[in-house]
């Protein structure tokens, strides 16, 4: 029987509610132009700003403490509002008392307002719904590490189910940056270092959340990630190459193919220029090439930072007119810059135009999420279960593949009946199995003595069920990112007494310097925090055998201990069901399946690096400081074997064709399990320098012991497109090696050859390579 997976290709329709179309110049459109023609600047302007309601001492935006409250929010409101800014996120509070109480805000402003328009409610989604006692999933790197986009979709349903219940309309993620930099600290919310894996998933969860009626918000347009040395805000310097061939196609899949309603612009400034004053990406690339049609919402406080960290506007109200004319529509969180907007337009100085254009784009939205009839009448819910058995076995699943087993020199699994050393400081600490912008450790850790209002098993709790409590010892060993080795001598003696020890290290996922990892927590060095690596050898030293299992939200150089542990396991914050899946994965109840979405990078001086590099990108005899990293992109082990046979690559394909790979799989081992077939290749000769290697496509399989499927994916040859040396996005005619493996390095090789004429790539070219399963 052959099982076929096929990807749609072109624009999707937006998720909007059942009974909604977009106002595409029919009955919609002539409501909201009429509701424009009858506004005030004041009522035009409310449309644009949202209002958070914030208490002191909270933090969990940048330079938050900068920006005082503007006004109570019943005077804020009073002629309408744009959006409400993170109403459960902000910190932790009954769902169903915050329900009521935001049903009835919603419903004074139907009934209140001279035009009675609700707002948007927008909340934090990136790892699940940012609210108390609401699933955590796991983080996006670990959804790259899994290459399963239609589990990802599921996740994303199931995510946004919950939030349209709650009565939220828009959710600010996926986040579309590929990692250029693993000292950036804001990698735990990206997917992978892979513009076409980033692109796939990360349209796999717009689909997901827009499904539901919840529209998703894709960030951070553009460039955020190709920061210099990796810190947060620092100026980036990619060239247009860079930006075209690997930054923004994440961006164009998600709305050419994934119909995402929202973008949020960047923080960032290219060569100089911040992205949200910036028409050429706003208005050029998004609206005029890839005809987006939604909002763009700032970042927080973006707008505001052209005047107090950019520098290129003298105040806030030059800085609402650079970022209105470049098509920022909505100022997020609140109105610091766009309130100003009143007293210029009345002077002359900003064109009302510009108004009335974003403000008809805020309108469309409402439209579509069928705000514009909403009366907010009904009973909000009254119990919403938010980390449901459904959320759950989600969030098992896809924490269960997307654990890395790096290296196993036969120790794991472990046989039953081992007496087991737990040892780390990541052993048994809930917060450890969670990402910067999960609520645990965005909000309520600012919140001590609240429950954390979630099932959270640590690695310790898992062990102990898994291998039997009386089976298993532990010991702290140290904290995360401390110099106090006072807790060794107990690691060493708790290790020294058990056949195994099972080291938890890794990080601590915070904000702004309170993290090892995170937003505003950068690295200048990829060593494990702390004094970790210390405890691993001293724990080595014992001569007892060591599992090493990184809890991280980035990778770290870890060479040393792939040539001296006996195994090590790699978890990118898996979650709520996370110590359960790493737990299955050193008995052999589960059966490793992920694949690293990064290299694990040599140190932290050959950084920046990316898999993705040209000929002379890796060093070699030119220089004494090669920048090879310790293990590839898409590299991971499983308890069984794969072999592949019968790879069959045309020898000819047209420029503008589709190149079709077939391969023969076979699971050789004596357990089932799931293998990442993966599609790479190489540009032998090009009018400008080309990768090494490049991902073309990929597929899960899961094989019963000696069981064959023949994978197939066809390529569309868009996929090999890059921009030449005038900058058009082009296939050219010449030789391409193909190879199918286990990971970016070379195994299965073939060679094809593009025939015809240099051939332009437009937006109506295919994006996405169609896999099927025979």
């Amino acid at each position: 029987m052959t099982e076929v997976h096929t990807v749609v290709v072109g624009p999707a329709p937006a998720q909007a509610g059942p009974d909604h179309d977009r106002p595409d110049g029919h009955a919609g459109e002539a409501r909201v132009r009429e509701l424009l023609a009858r506004m005030t600047i004041e009522e035009k302007i409310a449309q644009l700003v949202g209002f958070w309601e914030k208490e002191d001492g909270e933090a969990v935006a940048p330079l938050q403490g900068e920006f005082a409250d503007a006004a109570r929010l019943e005077d804020f409101s009073r002629h309408g509002l744009g959006h409400l800014t993170r109403v459960y996120g902000t910190r932790p509070v009954d769902a169903a008392s915050r329900a009521a109480w935001l049903w009835r805000f919603q419903r004074d402003l139907v009934t209140g307002t001279r035009l009675g328009i609700p707002a948007i409610v927008h909340e934090e989604c990136l790892t699940g719904l940012s609210a108390w006692r609401a699933a955590t999933f796991p983080t996006p790197l670990a959804w790259g590490a899994a290459f399963d986009p239609d589990l990802v979709t599921e996740m994303a349903a199931a995510i946004g189910s919950s939030m349209r219940a709650l009565g939220i309309h828009q959710g600010l993620a996926p986040v579309l940056d590929v990692i250029r930099d693993p000292r950036w600290g804001r990698v735990d919310e990206c997917i992978a270092e892979d513009p076409y894996l980033v692109g796939t998933i990360g349209t796999s969860y717009v689909r997901g959340l827009q499904s539901q009626g919840v529209h998703a918000t894709v960030k951070h347009f553009a460039g955020y990630s190709a920061s210099r040395a990796g810190r947060n805000f620092a100026p980036v310097h990619a060239g247009p190459r860079e930006m075209a061939d690997v930054l923004l196609p994440p961006f164009e899949m998600a709305v050419l193919d994934g119909g995402v309603r929202s973008v949020m612009h960047s923080y960032a400034e290219i060569d100089g220029v911040p992205v949200a004053a910036d028409p050429t990406l706003l208005t050029g690339v998004l609206r005029d090439r890839w005809g987006f049609d939604g909002t763009v919402v700032a970042d927080y406080y973006g707008v505001a930072f052209l005047n107090l960290l950019h520098h290129v506007a003298r105040d806030h109200a030059d800085a609402a007119g650079q970022a209105l004319a470049a098509g920022v529509d909505v100022e997020l969180p609140t109105g610091d810059a766009y309130l100003t907007l009143r007293d210029t337009v009345r002077s002359g100085a900003i064109d009302e135009a510009l108004v009335d254009r974003a403000v008809l784009r805020v309108l469309r939205q409402k439209w579509e999420l069928g705000l514009l009839d909403a009366t907010f009448a009904e009973e909000p819910p009254r119990a919403v279960d938010l980390d449901s058995p459904q959320h759950r076995a989600l969030a098992r699943r896809l924490a269960e593949e997307s654990v890395v087993l790096v290296a196993n020199r036969g120790v794991l699994p472990l046989p039953a009946g081992r007496r087991v050393a737990v040892v780390g400081p990541n052993a048994d600490r809930p917060g450890a199995l969670f990402g910067c912008y999960s609520f645990l450790n965005h909000v309520l850790v600012q919140h001590p003595g609240v429950e954390t209002g979630i099932e959270v098993p640590t690695v310790l709790d898992a062990t102990r069920a898994e291998f039997g409590a009386d089976r298993v010892t532990f010991a702290t060993g140290c904290e995360v990112d401390t110099d106090d080795r006072s807790g060794f001598a107990e690691a060493v003696a708790v290790a020294s007494a058990a056949d195994v020890a099972v080291l938890v290290v890794g990080d601590h996922a915070g904000l702004f310097g309170r993290g090892t990892v995170g937003e505003g927590c950068d690295r200048d060095d990829l060593e494990l925090p702390g004094v970790q690596r210390e405890l691993v050898e001293a724990v080595l030293a014992t001569g007892t055998p060591v599992v090493l299992v990184l809890l991280t939200g980035r990778p770290y150089a870890v060479g040393w201990a792939l040539s001296r542990c006996a195994a090590v396991v790699q978890a990118f914050f898996p979650g709520e069901e996370g110590a359960g899946a790493i737990a299955g994965v050193l008995s052999g109840r589960v059966n490793p399946s992920g694949r690293l979405p990064v290299t694990l990078p040599g140190p932290a001086g050959a950084q920046p690096y990316s898999y993705l590099h040209p000929a002379l990108g890796e060093g070699g005899e030119v220089t004494n400081l090669p920048a090879t990293p310790v293990a590839p992109f898409g590299h991971g082990l499983s308890y069984t074997t794969f072999a592949y046979a019968d790879l069959t690559v045309p020898a000819a394909v047209p420029t503008d064709g589709a190149l079709r790979v077939t391969v023969r799989v076979t699971n050789t081992g004596a357990v089932a399990g799931d293998e990442v077939v993966q599609l790479y290749g190489r540009d032998l000769v090009a009018s400008v320098t080309r990768p090494v290697a490049q991902l073309l496509g990929y597929r899960r399989v899961r094989l019963e012991p000696g069981a064959s499927v023949t994978v197939a994916l066809t390529v569309p040859t868009a996929r090999l497109a890059f921009s030449d040396r005038t900058l058009t996005r082009v296939v050219e005619p010449g030789d391409v090696e193909v190879w199918v493996g286990t990971s970016a390095r070379r195994d299965a090789v073939g060679s094809t050859t593009l025939v015809g004429d240099t051939v332009a790539v437009t937006t109506a070219a295919p994006r996405w390579t169609v896999t099927e399963v025979g």
